[in-house]
């Protein structure tokens, strides 16, 4: 199983989703990055179960205990171990589920692939794994912000179902994003969107969307061409997230209705800087970053477990019956924003790191 991200900025994540804890190890971080607990625990608090009432209410404090490589609030260039321990897990609600493949999970999948799987909360397909991925992002934000200090990574919810907030990716606020519950850029969309969330809560079911992110003030230089362009490791992290279904950057799939004269990004110079007028590349050409803001959207599909009965098979692949139990999210889209940030500032800081490595050897 790769649980593995990164070339010089290594993460590895651990734990189950009902185990003792989750977890991540950090290879490769710099030493003398001022780094401190609660810089990790900021983040792990806005992606944590039981903020809001349009969330799952599982009750969960995600404390972080940072296990080695920090000092005197300081990395040390070791080997940096984060842990996050499982407090309010019930397996008791999952007991029907031990031979019954919920649908749209990972259920069956697992038992085809392994033979095994930790049935108690979808083990390591649960959505409780991010949690290491947003402490290795608050590392990796750490160590950006030290190399480059100007640089930002912002996400927020565009979409829930068929309501969009349209906003444009340059206006949109950080504390108008972390100042509603659904974390969307303005006040109208975020009330349209909590209201669609409930409604499908009161019906057992649930919703999909949209989070688009943009990262500011991004080093020019950035991606590894060919197989390691820029925009290729983002998808890689970003369809790396549960229950993330697609993505696109800059353009993306509109691309296809244009005609070259029509997308372009033409050149022109303010002072010694090389600009783009427009920026439909999304802030990446060649695989490489040309130092515009990277815009990026990535579709979430709605939460799989529904409190619904629907058809299922079980593992002596006979047809049942099964209606979810257990605390869930009606939508994860308000979740997964710190999530896509979280991904988004450890590639960035894998590329930087690479980049770095490519500058002192030539």
């Amino acid at each position: 199983m790769s649980s593995t991200f990164g070339s010089v900025f290594k993460i590895s994540t651990w734990g189950e989703s009902h185990g003792v804890g989750v977890g991540v190890v950090i290879d490769g971080c710099p030493a003398r990055v001022p780094l401190c607990v609660e810089d990790i625990q900021h983040e792990l608090n806005r992606r944590r179960p039981g903020q809001s009432a349009i969330v799952t209410p599982r009750s969960e404090e995600d404390r972080v205990e940072i296990l080695s490589g920090v000092q005197d609030g300081l990395t040390l260039g070791t080997p940096i171990a984060l842990l996050v321990r499982n407090k309010d897990h019930r397996s008791s609600a999952y007991d029907e589920m031990q031979h019954t493949y919920r649908p749209s999970h990972a259920d069956y999948c697992y038992d085809a692939k392994y033979g095994i799987r930790a049935w108690a909360g979808g083990g390591r397909a649960s959505a409780r794994e991010t949690i290491a991925r947003v402490a290795a992002g608050a590392v990796a934000q750490a160590v950006v912000k030290t190399l480059s200090p100007g640089t930002d990574v912002l996400a927020w919810v565009q979409q829930v179902y068929t309501c969009v907030c349209p906003t444009a990716p340059a206006d949109v606020q950080r504390a108008v994003v972390e100042g509603n519950i659904v974390r969307t850029a303005n006040e109208t969309a975020a009330k349209e969107m909590t209201q669609s969330i409930l409604d499908a809560r009161g019906r057992g079911d649930s919703l999909g969307g949209v989070v688009a992110c943009t990262v500011r003030n991004c080093p020019v230089g950035l991606g590894d061409p060919v197989f390691d362009k820029l925009e290729a490791t983002l998808a890689h992290a970003m369809m790396s997230i549960p229950a993330c279904k697609g993505f696109e950057v800059g353009s993306g799939f509109a691309a296809a209705q244009c005609s070259g004269s029509e997308h372009n990004d033409t050149f022109y110079m303010e002072g010694a800087r090389v600009r783009t007028r427009t920026n439909r590349s999304g802030g990446i050409q060649g695989g490489i970053s040309n130092g515009e803001d990277i815009n990026m959207r990535m579709a979430f599909k709605p939460t799989a477990t529904l409190m619904i009965e629907q058809d299922t098979v079980n593992d002596e692949h006979q047809e049942v019956k099964l209606r979810g139990k257990g605390r869930h999210d009606p939508c994860v889209l308000p979740r997964a924003v710190p999530v896509v940030e979280s991904m988004a500032w450890i590639v960035l800081c894998d590329h930087l790191l690479r980049q770095q490595a490519v500058s002192c050897i030539s």
